[in-house]
């Protein structure tokens, strides 16, 4: 492929592109290859002049090294392209827009004025049989005004404002559908599943392999915590399957065999297996638009509060609309209260905002599944974290197995894999890649594994009972118990670990030291917290004190809590709630889970399990949590948005009222600047909220 350089400066370059024309899908590949480029930016594709603006911080030669390599027939670069785009969409509201726009001018300019008249009154009769429907129903709106506008204009003759008003409207309806659309889209990609492996059953034997593998027909197993990957039909197993992100229902759902399973949903208790029916990208976008679309979650107090000030201010629209003319007898001063209304700029603008912080939000890898809580960010004075995984690394790692009972460190580490590899936690995979690392083969070697949330897995080997865990489920749970003469040994495994102990036919069997160390920087996210107005910041672990205590004090957090289990993390939060706190909780495993769902604000690490995220109200990059700052700060800002939107949207509303009550301006003028003016302030308001 050939690329001509149009101009160059340093940390930017446009380039064009040698063919003779370039299709939407051809832009689309083109424009999510070059944004999987490591240190690309922002790109941005013109597929009608066939230009690409490349935005970079790396040497400029990757860029065009990259360009150099690009194919559009080449599988691997079409696979950077998501399953849906908004480049389609947006070229068809285009479209609408200008014939919309071209049809108007046109018929001014060569449609007589009769035959203008007459299709104006027929176009009427729509609003007027809206303004109607909403009356029979009980309710007065912006419906009302507008069909009292365009009625008295053509009561009076005027026929040019009342076309005018319809038309200004029909550009006013198209805008808000294509930026709501947009918004909602946007979204939709940004939650949209992103799950890589899955384990398959074929032969009698489990294989981990690619989703993009899986075809229709295969038998996938899911076990308790883990994400459904695709779509497809229970054969074997009962499971409790959380469909929040398809039905909106908070209750899990049990599913037996012959129940049907949907792509991203979760296994909260229980396992099953099930047969696929689609193969990946089948229909689970659809229903995340939907689900976005018709959820109240969407809808924060401030949109809430919009709607319902929309609505009361429109009787006072129509009383001022009343007095004006009996006060003056002058037709125009009473339009003028019909023409300009608060509730279209109120209506419109408040959720366009709302829409435009979560999209900003999922640009910087936070995913916000309601506008509600980017209102808890902003309000919230009490924050509290799980340690593993969140304030220490997320990806811990095995630096040494201890052996007991004569048993060899390599076998102990592979069995220990084997058992772990099924419930994707930061512990768990740090044995995996450790047995990874040294190279041993943990192929499938027991019988059903049995999760026990916050405590361990037990399974079977070879006929023994075999279960991994803490020192709560090994010693006390499973009565398990030191080698005889080892005690010692035992008695001085180092401190400064946290321990994973592996039994096996009731006897400890090794004890696996994992390093969990604090992630880097993350006291100046404890301090930049404060300084963002959280008052109380809280770890919750379920370690022992003395590395409760650490990690405390190096992370700088207000208090901790150790030794808990998931039902006390949920109750502390639960009870910091009913003292009147608005309370953010941050974790990333199923023993999380409980207290993301009792906080007004669950924030999940990507790097958890997939309940947890399934549970959570928000998602984070686990690797950064400097994410948090700026999620506080979109949802500061946000507030300030919508704040400054109502004082802007009344005054300025006021204002055109006045002006044409005295006649300064006249109806039709009226119209079009009340529209001009709610259409600027819904363009202001997706824009980014923090200037990068």
């Amino acid at each position: 492929m050939r690329f001509i350089i149009r101009a160059e400066i340093r940390g930017r370059i446009r380039v064009h592109a040698d063919i003779e024309r370039m299709s939407l899908a051809e832009a689309d590949i083109l424009e999510y290859y070059l944004k999987a480029v490591p240190g690309v930016t922002r790109v941005k594709v013109f597929d009608r002049t066939r230009d690409a603006v490349i935005e970079y911080t790396c040497d400029a030669d990757v860029v065009k090294e990259a360009l150099a390599r690009f194919c559009f027939t080449d599988e691997k670069v079409k696979a950077f392209v998501p399953e849906h785009t908004s480049r389609a969409s947006d070229r068809e509201y285009e479209d609408l827009l200008a014939g919309r726009i071209l049809a108007r001018y046109a018929g001014l300019l060569l449609v007589p004025h009769p035959i203008r008249e007459a299709w104006c009154i027929f176009k009427a009769g729509r609003f007027v049989a809206e303004a109607l429907r909403t009356l029979t129903h009980g309710k007065l709106n912006v419906s009302v005004l507008d069909a009292c506008a365009i009625t008295v204009s053509i009561a009076r003759g005027d026929h040019e404002t009342a076309s005018s008003v319809m038309f200004l409207l029909g550009i006013g309806d198209l805008l808000e559908e294509w930026a709501h659309k947009k918004s909602v889209e946007d979204l939709a990609g940004l939650m949209s599943l992103n799950v890589d492996k899955a384990w398959v059953f074929k032969d009698g034997a489990e294989m981990l392999i690619p989703v993009s593998d899986i075809k229709a027909g295969d038998e996938v197993i899911v076990r308790m915590g883990n994400m459904i990957p695709l779509d497809g039909k229970v054969t074997f197993g009962t499971a409790m399957v959380n469909q929040a992100t398809m039905t909106g229902e908070s209750m899990p759902v049990k599913k037996s065999e012959g129940s049907y399973v949907y792509g991203g949903t979760v296994v909260e208790e229980g396992e099953c297996r099930f047969m696929v029916d689609k193969a990946a990208g089948s229909g689970r976008y659809d229903r995340i638009v939907k689900m976005i679309e018709e959820s109240e979650r969407l809808k924060s107090n401030s949109e809430h509060k919009a709607s319902d000030l929309a609505d009361r201010l429109v009787p006072y629209s129509l009383a001022g609309t009343a007095i004006a003319y009996a006060l003056t007898r002058n037709a125009q001063a009473a339009l003028s209260f019909l023409m300009v209304d608060y509730s279209c700029a109120l209506k419109l603008t408040m959720p366009l905002a709302v829409l435009a912080a979560m999209r900003e939000s999922g640009r910087h890898m936070i995913t916000v599944k309601g506008g509600r809580f980017l209102e808890v960010m902003s309000e919230a004075d009490t924050i509290v974290f799980d340690k593993t995984g969140t304030l220490t690394n997320a990806v811990p790692t095995v630096v040494d197995v201890i052996p007991f009972g004569g048993n060899d460190a390599h076998e102990m580490l592979r069995i220990a894999a084997c058992l772990e590899e099924h419930y994707p936690h930061s512990i768990a995979n740090a044995v995996v890649e450790a047995a990874k690392v040294r190279g041993l083969d943990h192929d499938e070697m027991h019988s059903e594994v049995e999760y026990v949330v916050a405590h361990g897995i037990t399974s079977s080997i070879d006929g023994c009972r075999a279960s991994i865990g803490s020192y709560h489920f090994i010693f006390e749970d499973e009565n398990c118990v030191v080698p005889d003469g080892e005690e010692e040994k035992f008695n001085s495994l180092p401190e400064e670990y946290s321990l994973l102990y592996l039994a096996v036919s009731g006897k400890l069997a090794a004890v696996i030291c994992i390093e969990d160390p604090i992630k880097e920087g993350i006291t100046d996210v404890i301090a930049g917290l404060h300084d963002r107005g959280f008052s109380r910041i809280v770890m919750m672990t379920g370690d022992s004190e003395k590395t409760a205590a650490y990690v405390a004090a190096a992370t700088g957090v207000d208090e901790y809590i150790a030794e808990v289990l998931p039902e006390d993390k949920a109750t502390f939060v639960r009870n910091i709630k009913a003292d009147g706190h608005t309370v953010v909780m941050i974790g990333d495993g199923i023993n999380d889970s409980p207290a993301l769902s009792e906080a007004d604000a669950g924030i999940a690490v990507n790097t958890g399990a997939a309940i947890a995220k399934e549970i959570s109200d928000i998602t984070i990059e686990s690797e950064d949590l400097n994410a948090l700052l700026l999620l506080r700060d979109i949802s500061n800002a946000l507030m300030r948005r919508t704040g400054r939107d109502y004082r802007v949207i009344i005054s300025l509303n006021s204002l055109l009222i006045a002006l044409g009550a005295f006649g300064i301006i006249a109806p039709s003028t009226l119209a079009m600047l009340h529209n001009i003016s709610t259409i600027g302030i819904s363009i202001y308001n997706m824009t980014d909220l923090i200037k990068s």
